[in-house]
């Protein structure tokens, strides 16, 4: 009898085992499952969050086949990603968002002139820089130093269009002009506001470096906010930049955290002791230089000195150009004028004169219309004359 009743428990401990194995394999699996559909919601809806951030203006292809064709900027490798000036994105970006919201405002530009060589007579030389694009139908603004002289200038696109410009205007004091190109629905930048920037925020530089690597992007921090820099006797307030800087990203654009214009390139500090600085021209500033030029093809104010300067501050130079001391001389004059060609500059209303630079110093103070009374050596002698500012045209 108790044989029986052990053989009955352990037919009944092996069922109840076999039964509780079945419904864990069951559970196990049901939840399993349950998981890996909800990671496949999760990534269904990822996905169609990536597809609503494509933006209109990028020519972004959709095929099932295995095969597609790729939209021309895919060999720089920029994201599917845009900003406009109303946006209500205000989140920091990373570098690649804020190359792919940069990049196809920022143009290469190339430039030709003509210069004179001595025996080898007239020859044109090639130039190179950068531009950002300030308006859908074709506005760009640029460093004056990149086009001042040009008899003719190039606009490319991200894409690769080339466009030929024309200058609607440049001021020389602030190395700002603007260009047109006859073109529509282009990328316009968005702009910042230079006057709320920080020490230390970050930044990235985008522009034509070296004249033929256009779209390079390079990242840094705005390293000083107002750093007074002299370039070609204007003293200018300039951003200080880790950014890597290089010949070619003038005229280039300098972004904030969100993608937006804080700083026109302009300048970087050279030698083989330095890195790591560069300079850009405040976008507020530049901004109301550009409106300026945009609506009169000049910056209403500015003075017009009237004559062509030289600035000879060695022995050198002053045999090269074969006078007897340094200083400013005249080089060309409105014939108007009681300056003559060769003279050299002694003083301004009294003050005296050794460089371009103390003549820019002596005219901030200075209005359009004022008359200067200048000292000039000529032919061995002292001359005072009278000389009125006029308003600068360019």
């Amino acid at each position: 009898m108790r044989k029986g009743v052990v053989a009955f428990f352990l037919v009944i401990t092996i069922v109840l085992s076999g039964v509780a194995g079945y419904c864990g394999s069951y559970l196990g699996n049901f939840y399993s499952n349950a998981e890996l559909d909800a990671r496949a919601q999760a990534a269904l809806t990822t996905s169609e969050a990536i597809a609503d951030r494509e933006p209109e203006n990028l020519d972004v292809q959709k095929d099932n086949s295995t095969t597609s064709k790729k939209s021309e900027s895919d060999h720089i490798g920029f994201l599917p990603f845009s900003k406009t000036a109303d946006s209500a994105d205000d989140r920091e970006l990373s570098v690649p968002e804020i190359a792919a919201i940069a990049s196809s405002s920022v143009v290469e530009i190339y430039t030709e002139r003509v210069v004179n060589s001595g025996r080898m007579g007239q020859l044109v030389t090639e130039g190179a820089g950068s531009g950002v694009i300030i308006s859908p139908d074709g506005y760009i603004i640029t460093n004056n130093h990149v086009i001042e002289g040009s008899m003719r200038i190039t606009v490319r696109l991200n894409i690769g269009t080339d466009f030929e410009a024309e200058l609607i205007g440049r001021d020389s004091q602030a190395d700002i002009a603007v260009l047109k190109i006859k073109a529509d629905d282009l990328q316009p930048i968005v702009y910042g506001d230079s006057d709320m920037l920080m020490v230390g925020e970050f930044a990235v530089a985008i522009g034509n470096p070296l004249g033929k690597l256009g779209g390079s992007v390079t990242e840094g921090v705005i390293s000083a906010l107002s750093r007074n820099i002299e370039i070609d006797g204007h003293k200018m307030t300039l951003l200080q930049t880790s950014a890597a800087i290089n010949p070619g990203n003038s005229g280039g654009g300098l972004f904030n955290k969100y993608g937006e214009l804080i700083g026109v390139v302009n300048a970087k500090s050279s030698g083989s002791d330095i890195e790591g600085i560069g300079f850009a021209i405040p976008v507020n500033l530049a901004k109301s230089i550009a409106d300026a030029l945009i609506e009169y093809g000049y910056v209403p104010g500015r003075i017009d000195f009237g004559a062509t300067l030289i600035d000879i501050l060695d022995h050198m130079t002053a045999m090269m150009y074969r006078v007897n001391a340094t200083g400013v001389y005249i080089s060309q004059v409105d014939p108007a004028s009681a300056l003559q060609s060769g003279d050299r500059i002694v003083s301004i209303d009294g003050k005296d004169v050794e460089s371009i630079a103390d003549i820019n110093d002596i005219l901030t103070s200075r209005n359009v219309g004022d008359a200067l009374e200048i000292v000039v050596a000529r032919n061995g002698y002292f001359v005072t004359v009278t000389h009125t500012l006029k308003q600068a045209m360019s």
